[in-house]
C-alpha cells in the first residue's frame, strides 16, 4: 500500500528485479497474498496513519500470522508527527523490517528485500507448522505433534511405517486409531504432506520433475506421477501449472484439516506410546527425525509488492 508517488518510485528502484502489482485496498492485498503467490508485500507509513490505520495493522497481523513466507515490508519516505504512532501500530503487527528510504541507502536495501530469494522448501514447511499449530491449537499436543511431523520429519520417512515409528507407536496402532475418529488415513496425511513439499519446489523454473521427485525420495519420476494421479487426478506438468506450495498447503488444510477439527480437537493418536524408537523391527528411527517429530512448530519465487493508495 503505497502513496501515488512512492508507487512510481518503487516501480523505478526494482526494474529487472521484481515484478510490481499495486492494488487500492487491504482486502484486495489479502486476497491477491492468498491466490497469487507472491514473495512480499510493501506498506507506506503514510497509508496507516489517521482513522485508516487500525484495521490496516490488524489485516496485516493477520496476514503476518497466516502467511510467514511473505515478506512484511514498511516504507517510510517522510515522517512528520503521525509517523511514529503508525511505526509503532505496524511494529505490533508484526512487521519486523523498515526502508528508511529518505536517504539513498534506504532504496538499495528495498531492492535486496523484495529481490531477495528463499528457499521454497524451507520456507512451505515453515508455514505449514506455524498455520496448522494455529489451527489445531485446541488439540491435544500428541495431535499437533504428529502434524508438525508430517512437515519436518526428514524426506527419507516416505511411508507411514517409517513415520509411526519414529513417533513411537505401530503402524497397525496409528491406522486403527485415525479409522475409529473417522479421519482420512495416516497415509492420505503424509502423502498429500510430501505433494506439499514438491509443489514448493517446483516454483522453481530450474527444478524438474525428475529433480523434484529425487530429492523427496519418490522411487522415481514416474513413481511421482502416480502419486498425483492418485491423489489429484493430474500429471506432473498439469500439478506444476495449477498448484504453488501455497496453493498446495490450503489444499492440506481444506480438504484434512479444516473439515475435520471437531474430531482433532479430541484426538491423541499418539498416546500413549507403544514402542521405543530401538524397537521399530527394522526400521531405523534415527534420533534426528524423532526430536524433529517431538519438537514445538516451527515458525523464490518471484518477489512482488501490493500497494494501495493513501486513505
Amino acid at each position: 500500500m503505497l502513496t501515488a508517488p512512492e508507487r512510481s518510485r518503487v516501480d523505478a528502484a526494482g526494474v529487472g528485479l521484481y515484478e510490481t502489482l499495486h492494488r487500492d485496498s487491504i482486502d484486495e492485498v489479502t486476497r491477491d497474498v492468498r491466490q497469487r503467490g507472491v514473495g512480499a508485500i510493501l506498506l507506506s507509513v503514510k497509508c496507516c496513519l489517521t482513522g485508516t490505520g487500525v484495521p490496516v495493522a490488524a489485516r496485516v497481523a493477520s496476514i503476518v500470522r497466516d502467511f510467514p513466507r511473505v515478506t512484511a515490508v514498511v516504507l517510510l519516505t517522510e515522517a512528520d508527527r503521525h509517523a511514529p504512532a503508525a511505526l509503532l501500530s505496524l511494529g505490533r503487527s508484526g512487521i519486523r523490517t523498515l526502508i528508511d528510504a529518505r536517504v539513498p541507502a534506504g532504496w538499495s536495501a528495498l531492492r535486496d528485500v523484495l529481490s531477495r530469494r528463499v528457499d521454497r522448501a524451507t520456507d512451505v514447511e515453515s508455514a505449514a507448522t506455524s498455520r496448522l499449530g494455529h489451527d489445531l491449537r485446541e488439540a491435544p499436543r500428541d495431535c499437533q505433534r504428529f502434524f508438525t511431523a508430517l512437515f519436518t520429519a526428514p524426506a527419507h520417512f516416505t511411508t507411514v511405517r517409517a513415520l509411526s515409528y519414529a513417533l513411537e507407536v505401530t503402524p497397525t496402532t496409528l491406522v486403527s486409531r485415525f479409522a475409529r475418529k473417522g479421519l482420512p488415513s495416516p497415509k492420505a496425511y503424509l502423502a498429500t504432506a510430501r505433494l506439499t513439499r514438491a509443489a514448493a519446489l517446483l516454483e522453481d523454473p530450474a527444478a524438474s520433475i525428475a529433480m523434484v521427485a529425487a530429492r523427496l525420495e519418490y522411487s522415481s519420476p514416474q513413481s511421482f506421477g502416480r502419486h498425483l494421479q492418485l491423489r489429484l487426478k493430474l500429471t506432473p506438468s498439469a500439478f506444476r501449472k495449477l498448484f504453488d506450495g501455497e496453493r498446495m498447503l490450503e489444499h492440506f488444510r481444506s480438504t484434512l484439516v479444516l473439515g475435520f477439527l471437531p474430531a482433532l480437537r479430541t484426538f491423541s493418536p499418539l498416546a500413549p506410546p507403544v514402542i521405543t524408537p530401538a524397537s521399530a523391527n527394522g526400521v531405523t528411527a534415527r534420533a534426528g527425525a524423532l526430536a524433529i517429530a517431538r519438537g514445538a512448530p516451527a515458525a523464490a519465487g518471484r518477489a512482488a509488492h501490493f500497494s494501495a493508495g493513501a486513505p
